[in-house]
């Protein structure tokens, strides 16, 4: 018992040399796995769309240093302020990989049709090299994502096809129109390809632009160079490679122009602004200039202006400058005011420096409220919604906002106060210019507004000029440093060797996997060592697999392996008998299950005893479901039961065999109290009347587990064979042997392993190889029999799929 709780405590271990003779038995079906996979990764790497991967780089410009010259005047002005902000890399990322740049890109190419060519097994996509192509009826309607299959016929012909509801079968002409309620377009010639012979099949769908932008928006790969560095990579990977390419550089493109157009519409505003304060100016100074030249004229002299009128005329004509730029100031922070308080965004204010206003604080707060609506701008590309950095720039804004409109209103009233105050001073002026002269104050009154339009004409000329050369030289804030090209794109997929080395890992893993749940859930006898690691009951023998015709193995065949093993059995039935001094010698062959072999066991160590020239006999005690006499070919009638119930004597139910020294006792009719009958006073007799007859008695028992007969008649033998078989009798059977050991009296009491086929992986070899007692029968091979002096086996005809996978 304690061997047997030490070897159950071993079952735990993994035996790696049984795990890899295991392996090396069924190397077959690994060589069959490996063979279906590698064949499978053979098939998606001929088969597979190859894939291909695109690159390009991109240098977001360092804001401080970029620009200088006329530029540094332009940012004292206040103009371009966006541009000279630094923005950080990620920012930018969050740009170039949004949704509506995506979907400008998208609009800017011809990616509206996609093309695909019909093969035997891939359709793969043809992008400007088909031999035709779509131009869409973009005023009437044309259904997305929807298959549209054409044949070319010949040249000049072909053949549209669109299934399902639509069910339309129709041949065009190269330049034809179709229509329908759901697709309107016309189809032309390629004429850039060369003419071809070879007509083939395509199919097409139109694609929609929202979708496109959020494909190429995911798929799109941006990532810095490195952390401090402002070179961006991007990459894109798809099918065909130069679609992919024309993408990636029409994305730069036109994330580089957005940066421009953002920048310019300052000054564009600006200009704006200023040419409608000058188409005034242009007015008055013309109607000033004209009234001057009529005045001189119809004077017909220069008039002299005295000390005293130029004196009031300086006084005056400085007044009305200070109240015009107050009045232009004026009209920049009431502009301003409805700037704030009607827009949501703050990417196009004029700044205060174009009207010469110099106000630091309305300058900071307006530098504070473009740089959060920038940074939310920022923020709305690359983030989803709710998101809490964007609800804590709106506080920020709606805060700024609040503050500066506070601040202009303030200096609205402030300049409303002050240009009163100059009306006022303009009005003494003119009560003494009153005192002047007719012809000195009229010429004083002309010659004041002529040169004050004058002078405003020349600011506001000088102002637009600015603000023309803040639009012409401004530049990129980032530079193409690589674009897409093709020649340069990488293969990504299909992995071909990857994809053979997780095909040949897949199939010698598959057979490993199957081998180990196999022995996890298997629980039969498979080997012996099964049966020594759950028994201490001693294992008497072990017999091979009958591949022969017959079940008389030992009499028909006497010099093969099997019946060698029956020799073996029986020398060791000798050993547990040597000390046995009774004439008849009584062996019980039992089993837990029926086919489990026992018969045939029965019948052979019957068969090779009677070879020694003793007397045997053999009886089929198994009532309930006889088996012997079918071996022996009896037909049943007369038998055990029979006798038991005195209906025959014993002389009546002994029958010879064909084989010498050999007699057997059929079970008989199926009686209908078997175990009763067995354990009557009758059978006690009957076996006392056989035992003077015979040197040895084998006795067929019906299966212990499932009736008590052999239980019965166990207690009464000498010998106890147990047959378990390999690969059929689960393994707790152990434990019902283990059990009759310990609680029965059962009189040598041992094991036999009968139908055992299994290899040498195991590290034993059964059957003519088996090695026992310190003997190895077999060991020559000699023309397809084996050869050593003790037996000669026939070679099993084998089929040659058979025969190569036994090698």
């Amino acid at each position: 018992m304690e061997n047997i709780q030490n070897n159950i405590q071993q079952e735990d271990t993994i035996d790696i040399k049984k795990f890899l003779f295991k392996i090396l038995f069924n190397w077959y079906w690994f060589a069959i796995a490996v063979i279906i996979t590698l064949s499978v990764a053979y098939l998606v790497n001929r088969y597979t769309d190859p894939t291909y991967k695109v690159n390009a780089s991109l240098l977001i410009k360092d804001r401080n240093n970029s620009f200088g010259g006329v530029e540094s005047v332009i940012q004292q002005l206040g103009f371009l302020n966006r541009s000279f902000r630094k923005r950080e890399v990620e920012n930018e990322i969050g740009i170039l990989s949004s949704y509506s740049l995506a979907k400008s890109t998208i609009e800017e190419l011809d990616f509206g049709v996609t093309y695909h060519s019909i093969g035997r097994i891939r359709e793969p996509e043809v992008y400007k090299n088909g031999p035709f192509y779509i131009i869409l009826d973009t005023t009437k309607n044309n259904l997305t994502n929807y298959r549209i299959n054409i044949d070319i016929l010949s040249k000049t012909k072909v053949k549209l096809h669109i299934n399902d509801k639509y069910n339309i079968d129709t041949v065009l002409r190269y330049g034809d129109k179709f229509e329908s309620e759901d697709f309107n377009f016309w189809i032309y010639k390629n004429n850039e390809l060369t003419d071809t012979t070879k007509y083939e099949k395509f199919y097409l769908t139109f694609n929609n632009t929202h979708d496109l932008a959020n494909k190429y928006s995911s798929k799109l790969t941006i990532e810095a160079s490195d952390k401090k560095s402002a070179i961006i990579l991007l990459s894109l990977t798809g099918k065909v490679a130069q679609k992919e390419a024309d993408y990636l550089n029409k994305l730069l493109d036109v994330y580089i122009q957005s940066g421009l157009d953002e920048k310019n519409k300052t000054a564009e505003n600006t200009v704006k602004f200023i040419d409608k304060q000058l188409t005034g100016v242009v007015d008055s100074l013309h109607i000033a200039e004209d009234n001057l030249q009529e005045f001189r004229l119809n004077n017909n002299a220069i008039i002299d202006i005295s000390s005293e009128g130029q004196a009031v005329y300086g006084k005056l004509e400085e007044y009305q400058r200070e109240k015009y730029q107050n009045d232009q100031k004026l009209a920049y922070y009431k502009y301003l005011l409805n700037y704030i308080e009607g827009k949501n965004k703050f990417d196009d204010v004029i700044a205060p420096a174009v009207m010469g206003i110099s106000d630091p604080t309305l300058t900071q707060l307006i530098k504070e409220l473009n740089e959060l609506y920038q940074e939310r701008g920022v923020l709305d590309y690359s983030s989803t919604q709710n998101n809490p950095g964007v609800e804590m720039v709106n506080i920020k804004i709606q805060n700024v906002r609040t503050n500066l409109i506070e601040n202009v209103k303030n200096i609205i009233n402030s300049a409303d106060i002050t240009i009163k105050a100059l009306d006022e001073k303009i009005a003494e002026v003119e009560k003494e210019i009153q005192k002047l002269p007719v012809t000195e104050r009229q010429m004083l009154n002309i010659r004041r507004k002529f040169e004050l339009n004058n002078e405003i004409y020349t600011f506001l000329i000088e102002k637009r000029a600015e603000a023309g050369i803040a639009k012409a030289a401004s530049v990129p804030d980032a530079k193409i440093i690589d674009h897409a090209v093709v020649e340069n794109a990488t293969q990504t997929g299909p992995k071909k060797k990857l994809n053979y080395i997780i095909a040949l890992i897949i199939g010698l893993l598959i057979p490993t996997i199957v081998i180990v749940i196999r022995d996890f859930f298997n629980d039969k006898i498979l080997e012996r060592k099964d049966v020594e690691d759950n028994t201490d009951v001693p294992i008497l023998g072990v017999v091979g697999h009958n591949d022969k015709t017959t079940e008389k193995v030992v009499a028909m065949h006497p010099k093969s392996s099997l019946a060698e093993s029956f020799r073996t059995i029986r020398t060791n039935i000798d050993y547990l008998l040597a000390d046995n001094d009774e004439k008849c010698k009584t062996i019980t062959v039992n089993s837990t299950f029926s086919g489990e072999g026992k018969t045939f066991v029965s019948l052979n160590i019957a068969s090779v005893i009677s070879t020694l020239g003793k007397k045997v006999l053999i009886i089929g005690l198994d009532l309930r479901r006889p088996q012997i006499q079918k071996l022996l070919e009896n037909n049943n009638k007369l038998g055990m039961s029979s006798y038991l119930v005195k209906n025959n004597e014993i002389d009546d139910i002994i029958f010879e065999t064909d084989i010498d020294n050999l007699s057997f006792i059929p079970s008989g009719p199926i009686p209908p109290n078997p175990a009763e009958l067995i354990n009557s006073k009758r059978m006690h007799k009957l076996m006392q009347e056989l035992k003077n007859r015979y040197d040895y008695i084998v006795i067929d028992t019906p299966p212990m587990a499932l009736v008590t007969d052999g239980l019965i008649i166990a207690e009464h033998a000498d010998v106890n064979i147990y047959v378990v078989r390999q690969g059929y009798s689960p393994k707790t059977v152990l434990n019902f042997v283990n059990d009759i050991n310990n609680e029965k009296d059962i009189s040598h009491l041992s094991v036999l392993i009968n139908d055992v086929s299994m290899p040498s992986y195991y590290g034993y070899r059964y059957g003519y190889g088996y090695r026992y007692g310190g003997y190895k029968y077999g060991s020559y091979k000699n023309k397809g029999y084996y050869t050593g002096g003790y037996y000669d086996d026939e070679p099993v005809k084998k089929s040659l799929f058979k025969r190569l996978f036994s090698k």
